[in-house]
């Protein structure tokens, strides 16, 4: 055979991917690098650092140390334990083969989910000295989560155990007792020494009480192609290919179903149809195309279509929803917080989504569900999810690929969970979120946000800070300053001054000191909501009695109230504002026909002809105070 028909013969392969999984010392790295040994598919540099290292730091005793194959961490041979994902490539005559070595730790879950998320079978590894542990019920939970319909249960060491069939019996029996409770359809159990090769690569004559296949040769036939989804066409656009005016295309991996030339499909969101004109590949056009190709198609009408679109066929619709349950596999070192934003990636598309609701958290090593409100690192939850835009979705079980998301967090752009969609979930089905204790909140008119949610949001707390002085003291001038630079820092503030508020609020009142004290007091009410909502408020207001000071005080709340004493002399005043001052006709002006008592109790003293700097001191002030930032 010539190198192109050997080359051309392998590109035909089918291609199996595949994970080991099980406890520590179980042997799955051990079973991956017999595999390659015996199947003679290893380089002769390959053999010789392998020798080499199983001397040097190998876990075998005398016997050359497979596993070191695929640790490829230092910390991992140190310790001799997997702790991330080691994918390893090779072929046989029959088939090629992607495998994922992924960690037996339950602190390391996250990375067993990464290693099983594209894999069509399982290799589940138990240790026959000491049967089915709680690590082979949680993996074996993860898998049947992840969707994979083929488990190979590998019953390691019986070298260990004289190949006795009993203990192989016992540990496959208790091992269906619990598999029963999930939804795997094909399993099946081979007896294996994978350090000593038995049953790995070829059939063992220790174990004649066994009829079965040897691992490789169930790995080269077990039938996977029907696996894939051709029923249900899902092609969501990647890329819009425009190489030149004339041309243009719409490219992807084709997730599910048979795309054809000449037939009709239909574009979402806009539900807009029309014929596929071409199906492009590298090597020229297809007639049709299918998972897991990635081509380009033309269509004969000009629709517009971008990236996160999807082309399906008119009579089959995926979900187009915003509201779906889930399977959340938490993957941050950071806690869930429930009240975040944050990115949702699905099938080529991008949005923003919110979590309703955590119903319960799943114990992968029992299945037990508890109820919670926040998942942490490696936790398992089922979740209700709303977008901001609709998804074009199927359930996780029918379609791997339209059926599973990453969350993102929208600061540190961390993958912070994976999803597996269950299904839709209809606005009346959604949870409430008012409950008993929140309608009594309602009834006594307090808030169903805690003051610390509000703090967090806004990196703040709420406060008012209130400004006093004469006419023409420059407190205004000050004021406005204060908030200009409070807002560019990134702090949410209100100002309120007597102009604005008495030109609505306070429009029926004048100045007298009975309608003053009522206008000062309403001010003080709007603050105190304001606060209670978070907000910074900074109030310039005359307040000239310390009588009236002290009940604003007490209506905003001595937590919340910071008084700032604009300390200007009078003859400074009437300098700034002689029109005011020198108009005989108006009445009750602070410091001229009515008295004006400076606080005693002022926060700080300010300085009017240092105005240019007062707004960094009280900024100081607040700073310290742990009013803006927080943190």
């Amino acid at each position: 055979m010539d190198i192109k028909a050997f080359l051309d013969q392998d590109e035909k392969k089918d291609l199996l991917r595949l994970l080991t999984a099980g406890s520590v010392d179980d042997g799955k790295s051990t079973l991956i690098g017999r595999l390659l040994f015996d199947s003679k598919r290893l380089y002769e540099d390959q053999l010789a650092a392998l020798q080499r290292d199983s001397k040097r730091v190998g876990h075998a005793g005398e016997d050359i140390d497979y596993a070191l194959l695929l640790d490829g961490l230092k910390a991992e041979r140190e310790q001799g334990i997997t702790i991330d994902v080691a994918y390893r490539y090779f072929s046989t005559n029959r088939r090629k083969f992607i495998i994922a070595d992924t960690p037996g730790h339950e602190q390391y879950t996250r990375n067993m989910v990464t290693g099983a998320s594209t894999a069509n079978l399982a290799i589940i590894l138990i240790d026959a000295t000491k049967g089915v542990i709680t690590q082979t019920r949680r993996h074996t939970f993860l898998v049947s989560l992840l969707g994979i319909k083929h488990v190979v249960l590998a019953v390691n060491k019986m070298d260990l155990v004289n190949f006795d069939q009993k203990i192989f019996d016992d540990i496959c029996s208790d091992y269906k007792d619990f598999v029963t409770q999930l939804d795997i359809p094909d399993i099946n159990y081979i007896p294996i020494s994978a350090l000593k090769g038995d049953n790995v690569v070829d059939k063992t004559d220790k174990m004649e009480w066994y009829k079965g296949k040897s691992m490789l040769d169930f790995l080269e036939s077990v039938h996977i192609s029907s696996d894939r989804n051709f029923d249900d066409l899902r092609y969501p656009v990647q890329y819009v290919l425009r190489p030149d005016r004339d041309f243009r295309g719409f490219s992807t991996r084709i997730s599910s179903g048979v795309i054809r030339k000449g037939e009709e499909v239909m574009v979402l969101p806009s539900r807009k149809k029309s014929k596929v004109k071409s199906i492009i590949t590298y090597d020229g056009e297809l007639e049709e195309a299918f998972p897991p190709q990635a081509v380009t198609v033309t269509l004969e009408d000009e629709i517009d279509i971008s990236r996160g679109d999807m082309l399906v066929h008119p009579d089959n619709l995926p979900r187009i929803e915003r509201h779906f349950e889930t399977m959340l596999v938490w993957m941050d070192e950071t806690p869930m917080d429930p009240t975040t934003q944050f990115f949702i990636k699905h099938a080529n598309n991008n949005t923003k989504a919110r979590i309703d609701q955590v119903k319960y958290k799943v114990d992968v090593n029992n299945l037990q569900k508890s109820e919670i409100d926040h998942l942490k690192l490696n936790e398992i939850g089922r979740a209700v999810l709303t977008t901001n835009k609709p998804l074009f979705f199927d359930p996780y079980k029918k379609n791997k690929n339209t059926g599973a998301f990453v969350l993102i967090h929208p600061v540190t752009n961390n993958t912070v969970a994976v999803g597996m969609i269950i299904d839709k979930l209809s606005p009346d089905d959604l949870p409430s979120k008012i409950s008993d204790k929140h309608r009594d909140q309602i009834r006594k008119g307090e808030g169903l946000i805690a003051q610390k949610e509000y703090q967090k949001r806004y990196n703040q707390k709420g406060a008012t800070l209130w400004v006093t002085g004469l006419h023409g003291s420059g407190k205004n001038e000050f004021a406005f300053s204060l908030e200009k630079q409070l807002f560019d820092m990134g702090a949410t503030v209100v100002l309120l001054d007597g102009s604005s508020v008495r030109s609505g609020l306070s429009k029926e009142l004048d100045y007298s000191p009975t309608d003053r004290a009522e206008h000062l007091r309403r001010v003080a009410e709007v603050c105190r909501l304001l606060n209670d909502q978070g907000i910074i408020t900074i109030c310039s207001f005359i307040s000239p009695d310390e009588s009236i000071r002290t009940q604003v005080g007490e209506i905003i709340g001595e937590n919340q109230f910071h008084l700032f004493h604009m300390d200007a002399s009078l003859e400074f005043c009437k300098k700034n504002k002689p029109d005011l001052y020198e108009d005989e006709t108006i009445q009750y002006v602070p410091g001229v026909d009515i008295p004006f008592e400076a606080p005693v109790n002022a926060a700080l003293n300010l300085d009017p002809t240092q105005n240019g700097n007062n707004p960094e001191k009280v900024i100081e002030y607040i700073r310290e105070k742990k009013i803006f930032p927080l943190q």
